[in-house]
């Protein structure tokens, strides 16, 4: 395999942080937050509580493979080295650029949702081309290079982390602090055990905080990827949670469960409006437009580096050979989140990004457990408490949607079946008579890392 040529524009720390804090600072909080308030009622702000918790076990895997491992392949490298080249390592690297892709969906259809609240009632219905059209101003940044994506990016962080920060100081000191019975119970979950609608909302809470995961598709990108890839990853990390809790207090103060409910597409400019007036509302618009515009520039940025990877690696059909077409990944990524923009409402992207991040999650943590002892010195507890809490998310999650909106779970095991039988027959079609696979795999480290 020829190597990718050298990329000499490195990101900073701060630029890896922004653009982590970009990819989660978007849906997360604008709306995972409505859709977790109609799962656990009062109890959201700690469900993003226990959410980092269960995150922060989860990092601990990923900062041990980028520091062993630092390239631009991210997760798509992690799996390699813990499965080798073959149908297990490409279905899962594929269905973490899946979650990738899902996740750019999610967040433009926010930014339309939120958008569209500056313009007539009429205009309700046009939420997916507001979001086709912010998905087509990333892909002409990202053409762009790597300093402008950092210096958007960055920039974009500042004002949505300080704006959003005194937005949600501003409505606890006018509302104060929430009174959280844990009395709700909808009618969705009534039958189950006590606690179970709040298990499974944590698939939500986890999905708001994924975006760190895309850091570590920078590490080719970024100086001193050693270090400053795990930094990264923790940094942004404890960033999103401090301004998710204090902002899910705010709206809690703000708006009762009903209203939030009502407004879960939008519940953070609803619960600014009698906080603050309708200019509140306004500047919390705003804000939701700078802070998904950031998180879809920074997302597909990640995704189609992976993207890339993956066909350099051989794990997908060589996109190179697509001579008419400049930077064929960045073009793929871009279509298919158009495509599932159109296709699908905020709640249904939510549910399928949650049930393909987790699955690819427990793939991570078991082949960092199983496979990897003798190469990567790390705490074996660790990732084992990482996989058990994420299988215990995902199985309630898997039953409540059984329940509540099958649809979901039938699109996920189509798309689930459709990328291990591709990933087969494709791995079959280079694999000689010996049963070996020329998955290009022979690059040095130091070469994988200038990637």
């Amino acid at each position: 395999m020829k190597p990718l040529k050298t990329n000499t524009q490195k990101l900073s720390l701060l630029g890896s942080v922004s653009l982590g804090t970009g990819v989660m600072i978007g849906a997360g909080i604008f709306v995972l937050m409505g859709q977790i308030a109609e799962l656990v009622g009062d109890l959201f702000p700690i469900a993003f509580v226990v959410g980092a918790f269960i995150v922060g076990f989860s990092s601990y895997s990923y900062v041990k493979f980028s520091n062993a491992y630092p390239s631009s392949g991210g997760v798509a490298k992690f799996l390699t080295e813990a499965y080798h080249p073959g149908t297990l390592a490409g279905s899962f690297s594929l269905l973490m650029y899946v979650s990738m892709v899902v996740a750019e969906s999610l967040v433009a259809g926010t930014f339309g949702a939120y958008a569209l609240r500056l313009f007539p009632q009429e205009y309700a219905g046009y939420a997916s081309v507001l979001g086709v059209i912010l998905i087509g101003i990333a892909y002409i940044v990202n053409i762009s290079g790597n300093k402008i994506i950092e210096r958007t990016a960055t920039f974009t962080a500042i004002i949505k982390v300080v704006g959003i920060a005194v937005l949600a100081i501003s409505g606890l000191v006018i509302s104060g602090l929430p009174t959280i019975t844990g009395s709700y119970s909808p009618a969705t979950t009534q039958s189950f055990p006590e606690g179970f609608g709040f298990v499974a909302a944590l698939a939500l809470s986890i999905l708001a905080y994924k975006g760190f995961t895309t850091i570590t598709n920078q590490g080719g990108d970024i100086k001193n990827p050693h270090k400053n890839v795990g930094r990264s990853i923790i940094i942004s990390i404890i960033v999103c949670t401090v301004i998710y809790v204090v902002l899910a207090l705010s709206v809690a103060g703000g708006l009762s469960i009903e209203e939030i409910i009502v407004a879960k597409d939008y519940a953070l400019a609803a619960s600014a409006k009698p906080l603050f007036g309708e200019w509140g509302s306004t500047l919390t618009i705003l804000l939701a437009i700078v802070a998904t515009v950031s998180g879809v520039i920074a997302s597909v940025y990640s995704a189609s580096r992976m993207l890339g990877m993956l066909s350099d690696m051989k794990q997908v059909p060589n996109l190179n050979r697509i001579k008419k077409l400049k930077n064929p990944s960045l073009i793929l990524t871009v279509s298919l989140a158009i495509l599932l923009t159109i296709l699908f409402d905020l709640t249904r992207i939510a549910s399928i990004g949650a049930i393909f991040y987790l699955i690819m999650d427990i793939a991570i943590h078991w082949g960092l457990f199983k496979h990897l002892k003798n190469k990567v010195k790390f705490n074996p507890v660790i990732p084992i408490i990482a996989l058990v809490m994420d299988i215990v998310v995902l199985a309630a999650f898997i039953y409540l949607k059984f329940l509540t909106d099958p649809f979901v779970l039938i699109v996920a095991a189509i798309g689930i079946a459709l990328i291990f039988l591709s990933q087969f027959l494709f791995m079959k079609s280079h694999t000689d008579k010996d049963g070996n696979m020329n998955m290009g795999m022979e690059m040095s480290e130091d070469e994988m890392t200038k990637m």
